[in-house]
């Protein structure tokens, strides 16, 4: 294979001399943790490569805890170092399947996710052995269970005096209790393990772009705490109140000067005792939020409670209202996917087809939103009808007898616009610019 040995200082230079600790050691674990844009990825990618071209019989596999995002990250973040080194031309790059060959030796790089770790047991390969392993977003993993099914299946052949070599980054999550969290600091004084934590303020060449950089100081400037977190890869703790209302900013009536370009609604639908609530949010051209209205009925406490057709009727209503004040289009309309009730009672009823999506992790959820608050972007009519949207999110708590668990809890009373809100914003998170 190449030699690209020679590239390795000018590119460890190009890119972070704090690195070099991490590049030099030769234990047969490195945890990289840190906050985002610091260089992990690009780092343990580019070591990679460097590493697969100095041994014809070494095999790389690269692992997200969900498949479907392998595409879109490590695949390409190989490929990045690939061309980075200027070896582009010795590979084939295969997209069904994921897989990065060398044309002469015919090893590789493979991709998998993990869904079920259990499916990775049986996998083999037919030329080479495994020589590295890389856990990408390593905090995505369900537990230290999960990565030890997966890394037993890749270490078990014995290769002498050699090491598979290990590889975990991620950015830590706020919990300390998280497991992940716990885990790394269970390593720390292991022999066996490389710990490096990183940050954006460790790019000495000035990699980042200056766009990047003003976007990270606004969110400094909005939520010190959140980019401690976000960017400082600091472990900053849940908090019993989940939300900084500073951040809910009151508008009385739309801007003359940022046009609502689109609307897009979200709907978390109840039943018996719960309550049905829907949202309607514009989006402006320099890429606020506003809430323009809420839509809110509880059924408690009432002898008689509307039925499927009343509450679908209102929902057209509603929707129409929306449409004729503001005179633009609705793009998106979001439904928790698991509500099957009011969404085939629309369609039966109006034509109307709501949006379902998976719900996520519930603190993942919570992200999205927080990402999206601590950028100063979420607006709100002051209007009788959004203040109950107002009042759930001030109210709305994490369970204080989880927080010093690894799964804390929200309290879930009274959280309906809540959800509808966390909907809202991970049904249109793309264009909304916010992280994945």
């Amino acid at each position: 294979m190449a030699n690209p040995q020679t590239n390795v200082v000018n590119i460890l230079d190009l890119i972070n001399t704090n690195f070099y600790s991490f590049w030099l050691n030769d234990k047969p674990h490195s945890i990289l943790s840190g906050g985002r844009s610091s260089m992990k990825s690009s780092v343990i990618s580019l070591k990679l490569v460097i590493d697969f071209l100095n041994d014809d019989q070494g095999n790389v596999v690269c692992l997200r805890k969900v498949g479907k995002y392998l595409a879109g990250s490590v695949y390409e973040q190989i490929k990045w170092a690939i061309y980075m080194l200027g070896v582009q031309d010795e590979f084939i790059f295969g997209k069904s399947p994921l897989i990065i060959k060398h044309k002469r030796t015919g090893t590789g790089f493979y991709f998998h996710g993990v869904d079920d770790p259990l499916k990775l047991k049986s996998m083999n390969i037919a030329q080479g052995y495994y020589m590295a392993l890389w856990f990408e977003e390593l905090a995505e993993f369900a537990g230290v269970e999960d990565i030890d099914v997966v890394e037993d299946t890749f270490i078990r052949q014995d290769l002498g005096d050699k090491n598979v070599k290990v590889y975990y980054s991620y950015n830590p999550p706020r919990n300390p209790y998280s497991w992940v969290n716990e885990w790394k600091d269970s390593k720390v004084g292991s022999e066996n393990y490389f710990l490096h934590h990183s940050t954006y303020l460790d790019d000495e060449k000035d990699f980042l772009s200056k766009q990047m950089i003003e976007k990270i100081d606004n969110y400094k400037e909005n939520d010190e705490d959140y980019w401690n977190w976000m960017y400082g890869g600091l472990v900053i703790g849940m908090g019993d109140n989940i939300y900084n209302m500073n951040h809910f900013q009151p508008l009385q009536e739309l801007p003359n000067n940022d046009p609502v370009i689109l609307i897009d609604t979200a709907t978390d639908s109840g039943h018996q005792q719960s309550a049905t609530t829907h949202g309607a949010f514009a989006l402006t051209a320099k890429k606020k939020v506003i809430l323009l209205d809420t839509y809110y009925y509880s059924p408690a406490g009432k002898v008689v409670k509307k039925a499927p057709s009343e509450l679908s009727d209102e929902y057209k209503e509603w929707l129409d209202e929306v449409r004729k004040k503001y005179k633009k289009q609705v793009d998106m309309t979001s439904i928790d996917s698991a509500e099957g009730a009011l969404r085939n009672q629309l369609f039966k009823d109006h034509g109307i087809r709501l949006h379902p999506i998976a719900k996520g992790k519930k603190l993942d959820m919570i992200d999205y939103v927080y990402d999206l608050l601590a950028q100063g972007r979420f607006y709100y009519l002051e209007t009788s009808n959004n203040q109950v949207f107002i009042e759930e999110h001030r109210k709305y708590q994490m369970d204080a007898d989880s927080l010093r668990t690894a799964n804390p809890k929200v309290v879930e009373i009274d959280d309906h616009t809540c959800d509808m809100f966390q909907y809202y914003v991970m049904d249109n998170r793309q264009k909304l610019g916010l992280k994945f």
